[in-house]
């Protein structure tokens, strides 16, 4: 019954969309199987890829019909399984990729209307044309997509000032999973009309309706910026840093990221090209963005106190580069490194140097042979605390054995401390039962609610969220 009314939905598909917007062959489909980190694997017939928003709009009218769900997917960069079908083959995939047109840029509103299948670098490149930016960047920058981020709500390394997607977002153009067309694009500062659908959608996973085209905030291009690389001794030490600087500069710090020596050294190891920027050899490291006027010169000053071991300050744009390519390259570098649990969480802010060293301390303790440390944004309260398996381990027997424990414990560790399991890429399937577990009863009671009020035959991303 299900295989029937998956060829069915395809053969409808594909007089819709033509021999382009439905890809069967499973050697194209396969690289779209599996989840970024290689943790979740999943199978489809096919994979659908319209072309605007009505095809969407058409393509969702037809799986409601045939009952079939559908996995939306853009670059697939989910940290937690987000873009991957289910594995009993049961789903479609459906691609945003082809709706990659940017449709507007409008500098003096300061806004872009973007399609769901634009990379986020290329939206990068054009903001700049036209002497604006999109002030949030990430890792994955080169091949994650405007939807997928806005679907998940997604941070970057600039939240400390300009906030996550949710700020971002301006309005939004989805389809909704009874194939209708929710147009609410206009940038309207103030608009009282009951529940904002908008809201809603960002950061929902695509599993109350599929993003397909937002309007973005824009800000003006940054005149000078300059880049700093600190040494410290301690998390804390860090965030009496942040506090001073911050009283000083303001806005004028846009990011604040902290690391342990041994993620350094995870990417001075892995990642070709990477150097040590600084000459001796510290327990934790800051970076910081500072832009504004003499951008190099202000930032200097800045970090003439006694908080600091050692700090160099970007005396060209190459330099400011080499600096956040080993902050962006952590990820590969400790996948590279070893089997990992990798947990992204939040506490309140002045709780996250305490956490990172007693959380780490108390898992070690737990388990051990195992190494936990936390890098990310301390400036939110964001970080991304990973627990590392012994070398030599079999790394699929180690995440039953040890791993899923770990990361409760640190789960447990993270709601003791009023925080949150996930502050910024979501939770997909890798967590779906984490939230089941800590959260309030009332809190998932009201999540499924709106789950099935708004896509009753559940045929949205089907497995993810809740």
């Amino acid at each position: 019954m299900v295989e029937r009314a998956i060829n069915s939905m395809i053969s409808a598909a594909r007089e819709l969309l033509g021999t382009r917007g439905v890809v069967e062959d499973a050697n194209d489909i396969a690289p779209w199987l599996t989840d970024w980190r290689g943790r979740y694997h999943g199978e489809a017939a096919a994979i659908l890829a319209p072309a605007n928003t009505a095809e969407v709009a058409a393509i969702v009218a037809l799986a409601g019909r045939h009952r079939v769900p559908l996995v939306p997917q853009g670059g697939n960069t989910s940290m937690v399984g987000g873009a991957t079908p289910p594995a009993d083959g049961s789903a479609l995939i459906l691609s945003l990729r082809r709706m990659n047109t940017i449709r507007k840029i409008d500098p003096e509103a300061n806004i872009a209307v973007v399609e769901a299948g634009v990379v986020l670098s290329h939206l990068h490149d054009a903001a700049a044309v036209e002497g604006r930016r999109f002030p949030l960047s990430l890792g994955a920058k080169g091949s994650a997509t405007i939807g997928g981020l806005v679907s998940t709500n997604a941070g970057g390394t600039q939240v400390l000032r300009f906030g996550t997607m949710r700020t971002l977002v301006l309005g939004l153009e989805a389809v909704l999973p009874d194939g209708s067309i929710y147009d609410g694009l206009a940038a309207l500062k103030k608009d009282n009309r009951g529940y904002d659908l908008t809201q809603l959608l960002i950061g929902a996973e695509g599993t109350l309706g599929i993003v397909t085209a937002a309007t973005l905030r824009l800000v003006p291009a940054v005149a000078d910026r300059a880049v700093a690389w600190v040494g410290v001794d301690h998390p804390a030490t860090a965030l009496k840093l942040l506090r001073l600087i911050e009283g000083r500069a303001g806005d004028a710090i846009e990011s604040f990221e902290i690391l342990p020596d041994e993620s350094l050294s995870a990417v001075l190891t892995h990642i070709p090209g990477t150097r040590a920027p600084l000459a001796g050899r510290h327990r934790w490291h800051v970076l910081i963005e500072y832009v504004g006027i003499d951008a190099a010169e202000s930032l200097a000053e800045l970090l003439a106190n006694d908080l600091i071991e050692d700090a160099v300050v970007s005396a060209s744009e190459a330099q400011a580069e080499a600096f956040w390519r080993i902050r962006d390259s952590i990820s590969d570098a400790e996948r590279a490194t070893g089997p990992a649990m990798q947990h992204d969480i939040s506490v309140p802010v002045d709780k996250m140097p305490a956490f990172m060293i007693e959380g780490a301390r108390a898992i070690e303790a737990a388990f051990p042979g195992v190494r936990a440390s936390g890098f990310g944004h301390l400036g939110d309260g964001n970080v991304h605390f990973h627990v590392r398996a012994p070398a030599g381990v079999d790394g699929a027997r180690w995440r039953t054995d040890v791993g899923e424990a770990a990361s409760r414990m640190v789960h447990n560790l993270v709601t003791q401390a009023g925080g949150s399991i996930s502050a910024e890429h979501g939770i997909g399937q890798m967590k779906r039962d984490e939230l089941v577990r800590l959260s309030p009863p009332s809190r998932i009671a009201a999540l499924r609610a709106i789950k099935n009020a708004l896509d009753p035959l559940h045929i949205m991303n089907p497995g993810k969220l809740i």
